[in-house]
């Protein structure tokens, strides 16, 4: 009886309900996975209502996105990218940026020359003809972040793992090699690169599939009108389907929300007559193939799961940083939808800016998964506890022989075996089920991404299990109703404690959704000491802290407060004021999850105590913000 049904603006504005077990408020999942069983989530939209439902689910907007995104030339260019690059190569100089598009974005030398080098694949690697692959780059200190409010929005309705890390860059290159007699050197090598905060891998790979051989026919004239294509783009909201053209083709896509069902992509469908112009739809846009990038090394991908999950030092030795690139992405999505906390870098050269720091033998290898082709690294690296040595990706035509885990020291270059070199004892017993699943999918030549999708899932499930039992116990951390009073602060979390946490596993642990054995026990305990449970406590622990302070604000919008203030002094009755008007404030440089009812119904509070004042403090109060 004395827990009381709240009310929730997060989900009554959001969707879904809020109500969590023993009367505690369920804040939403921060890693977009819910403390529910499947059968409490219901029903999965069918594919008719696919559509529907991600139009349904497209966040309500503050303004009209025209209204933000014109105010200057290439601000809708800098929602998408921030600059386009093409590295040439100059036998004095080497690697040189020859051109930077629009000509105003601005690079500091370091970010140049980290482009530089990693825009061109190693020598070893022999990549003749045309190359594709992606790298991550620090951005430089000090440099002010220039995004409008309603980006900002925009990337608060992303899922927790596409959302924009502000410290790193994405480079995504379409590099090319062919002989040319009339060169020097004998061949000509460029690369077109697209430079964004934006995670979206697959989006960018087939664009520059689109432009990039054609740049290299007709030069500079050819990318000014493709910058200028994008310029022309709507912004990148979640959850709506969007139609970027680009040279004459149409790209049609839908970036995900946090609404989403984890593991659903709701379908893009052409449903008007006018899509017949339509030439190309993306089903994804951050996707990547993960069967064919864990070909390689599937007898342990369970293995690497947990590798992932706990954040241990990884490197990825491959042949081309198209594979290494494809493999270390992969790796970071295979958590999913946790996000990966640590830095990661799909391919990683010895001119990088954090070469030393990360290669350096005077402390313990950091937590970061490198992806390298350089054969110096085999004798750089042999070091690190945990090794993946992949060759050429492809996809086999018969069923993959049993690879065992090879120890360390028997890495002796970057020549040596596929295979994971490592010490790492798993915590789990080896699911053999998904390994039998996937060869059968071989042998009966099942197409590789229909492979993907069943991996895909098989790790989504993995993870919800082991997150749940965390989800469970955070949200019991949430005080009760009773405890928040208009009149005072609002109440603060319980503290976690490691001990209460494990003493739920007995009877709410991951058992109830998974059939694994093994030492659940033992992946809890390392996992709490990882970067990623850091992360993911951080962003649950503010979520909450938002909602607390979101329904403190909704207990003083019910309060009759012109009442409060008739009983007391004007000096008290200014203070409150004034507290409310930091209230209100916080509610929007926070982005409390609040309706704007509720908004509004504070300033009419406001309004009114106001009101009942004298003249001259009216005047006052009427002009002062805070």
């Amino acid at each position: 009886p004395s827990v009381l049904a709240w009310p929730l603006p997060l989900r009554a504005a959001r969707g879904g309900s809020g109500r969590g077990a023993a009367g505690h408020v369920t804040p939403r999942g921060g890693a977009g996975v819910g403390a529910m069983s499947r059968r409490e989530r219901g029903p999965e939209p069918g594919p008719g209502g696919a559509e529907a439902a991600a139009e349904d689910a497209a966040p309500a907007e503050p303004e009209s996105p025209d209204q933000c995104l014109s105010l200057l030339p290439w601000d809708r260019f800098s929602a998408w990218l921030h600059c386009v690059c093409v590295v040439g190569f100059d036998l004095e100089l080497g690697q040189a940026v020859e051109v930077i598009y629009p000509p105003h974005s601005k690079l500091t030398d370091k970010e140049k020359t980290n482009i530089c080098y990693l825009s061109f694949p190693d020598s070893n690697s022999g990549c003749l003809g045309d190359t594709q692959f992606c790298f991550r780059f620090r951005r430089s200190p000090g440099r002010k972040v220039s995004l409008c409010c309603f980006l900002d929005q925009l990337d608060r309705d992303l899922p927790v793992y596409l959302k924009k890390d502000t410290a790193y860059y994405y480079g995504y290159v379409y590099f090319r090699q062919v002989r040319d007699k009339s060169l020097k050197r004998g061949y000509f090598q460029k690369s077109l690169v697209l430079i964004s905060k934006l995670p979206y891998v697959h989006l960018f790979r087939i664009m520059l599939k689109q432009i990039a051989p054609e740049y290299f026919e007709k030069s500079e004239a050819f990318l000014e009108a493709v910058c200028s294509d994008i310029d022309r783009w709507p912004p990148p909201v979640p959850g709506k389907v969007l139609q970027l053209p680009i040279m004459g083709v149409i790209m049609k896509l839908r970036i995900p929300t946090y609404r989403d069902k984890p593991g659903t992509t709701p379908i893009v469908q052409n449903m008007h007559q006018a899509d017949a112009q339509i030439s190309m739809t993306l089903p994804t846009v951050h996707e990547v193939d993960l069967f064919r990038c864990f070909c390689p090394v599937f007898f342990h991908i369970q293995m690497l799961w947990e590798l992932v999950l706990l954040g241990e030092p990884l490197v990825v030795m491959a042949p081309s940083p198209a594979e290494s690139s494809e493999t270390v992405l992969a790796l970071v999505s295979c958590i999913s939808p946790l996000k990966y906390c640590s830095d990661f870098r799909p391919y990683f050269t010895i001119h990088d800016s954090e070469f030393k720091e990360y290669t350096t033998r005077t402390q313990a290898p950091p937590s970061v998964i490198l992806g390298v082709t350089n054969p110096f690294f085999a004798k750089t690296l042999q070091h690190w506890p945990h090794i993946i040595r992949i060759g050429d990706i492809k996809l086999p035509g018969e069923v993959p022989k049993q690879v065992k885990v090879k120890k360390l020291k028997n890495l002796k270059t970057l020549d040596s075996k596929p295979g994971v070199y490592t010490s790492y004892k798993p915590y789990l017993n080896k699911d053999e089920e998904i390994v039998k699943q996937l060869q059968k999918g071989v042998q009966q030549k099942r197409p590789t991404e229909a492979q993907s999708v069943i991996l895909r899932r098989y790790f989504l499930e993995l993870t919800e299990s082991f997150i749940i039992p965390l989800e469970r116990y955070v949200a019991s951390l949430m005080p009760l109703q009773k405890c928040i009073s208009p009149w005072k602060s609002p109440p603060q979390l319980r503290q976690f404690s490691q001990d209460d946490f494990m003493k739920t596993l007995e009877k709410a642990g991951p058992q109830l959704t998974s059939g694994l054995k093994g030492d659940w026990i033992g992946l809890y305990r390392h996992f709490l000491k990882s970067p990623n449970f850091d992360g993911w406590f951080r962003s649950r622990q503010k979520e909450m802290t938002q909602k607390l302070e979101a329904l403190h604000l909704e207990a003083l919008c019910n309060e009759n407060l012109v009442f409060w203030s008739q009983k007391h002094t004007e000096v008290e009755t200014v203070d409150l004021v004034l507290k409310l008007k930091n209230k209100l404030l916080q509610a929007d440089r926070e982005h409390l999850p609040v309706q704007t009812d509720t908004l509004k119904k504070l300033q009419t509070h406001i309004n009114d105590i106001i009101l009942a004042l004298p003249d001259d403090l009216q005047d006052i109060l009427l002009k002062t913000g805070t």
